[in-house]
C-alpha cells in the first residue's frame, strides 16, 4: 500500500465540486461517525458526508434505515490522493473478515461495502480487495456493490465526532459533548482494538 499522509487537523479546503479533479468514493464501514472521523483526517479529502445507501427503503433515517447500510461519501482531490489509496485506507480501517456487522454494532445496517460507480472504480475495488486478501491470507467478505442513491443523514449526525453540542442523556454519560460521547463509544465498541488485531501496524487510524 502506498504511504498516505494523515493530518492531525481535519479541516481541508477541497476543490469546488465542479472542478475536474473532485472525485467521490462511497464506502460503508460500520458506524458512519467513525468512518467520517477517520477520513476527514486524510490530506486531500474534503467534507465527508454520513448517510445511508444500498437498499430500497424510501427516505431512510437514523433509527429507521430499513434495508440500507450506514455509509459515507468521501470527496477527494485526485491530484493529492487516488481512489485506490482511499480504498486501501478504508479496508485497513475496518474488519473486512466480519459479515455480520462491525465491532459491537451488529446487523445489516453496520456491514461493510464498497459502492462503485463505473468500471474504473470496479477494477480498483477488485484490486484493493485482492491485495488485502493476499496480505491477510484470508477471504475479504466486504462486497463490491453498484452505487445507487445516497441519502445523507440529518445534520444532528454530521460531524458528530467533533461537535461541542451537549447530549442531555446518552449511554456513555449525562450532559457530555457529542465529541466526548463519540470517543467513549468508539473505545467501548472496541473498534480500534479489533482493527489493530486484524491489521497490526498497517491500520492507518489507530496509532
Amino acid at each position: 500500500m502506498s504511504p498516505v499522509r494523515v493530518l492531525a487537523a481535519t479541516a481541508f479546503a477541497l476543490l469546488p465540486a465542479s472542478a475536474p479533479q473532485a472525485e467521490t468514493a462511497t464506502v460503508a464501514g460500520g458506524c458512519f461517525w467513525c468512518v467520517e472521523a477517520d477520513f476527514e483526517s486524510v490530506e486531500g479529502v474534503g467534507d465527508v458526508i454520513s448517510g445511508f445507501t444500498g437498499g430500497t427503503t424510501s427516505d431512510p433515517e437514523y433509527g429507521g434505515s430499513g434495508d440500507h447500510i450506514e455509509a459515507v461519501q468521501i470527496p477527494f482531490d485526485e491530484s493529492m490522493i487516488g481512489y485506490r489509496e482511499i480504498l486501501d485506507l478504508f479496508l485497513r480501517s475496518v474488519d473486512p473478515l466480519d459479515d455480520g456487522g462491525q465491532f459491537c454494532d451488529r446487523g445489516l445496517e453496520y456491514t461493510t461495502a464498497i459502492f462503485v460507480d463505473g468500471p474504473e472504480q470496479q477494477a480498483a475495488a477488485e484490486a484493493a480487495i485482492a491485495d488485502a486478501e493476499a496480505e491477510l491470507g484470508q477471504e475479504i467478505v466486504t462486497p463490491i456493490l453498484e452505487a445507487g442513491e445516497f441519502y445523507p443523514v440529518g445534520d444532528y449526525h454530521q460531524d458528530y465526532y467533533k461537535s461541542d453540542d451537549r447530549l442531555a442523556f446518552s449511554s456513555v454519560g449525562l450532559a457530555v459533548p457529542k465529541k466526548v460521547a463519540y470517543k467513549r463509544y468508539r473505545e467501548g465498541c472496541g473498534r480500534d482494538a479489533r482493527v489493530e488485531q486484524v491489521w497490526g501496524r498497517d491500520a492507518p487510524f489507530t496509532h
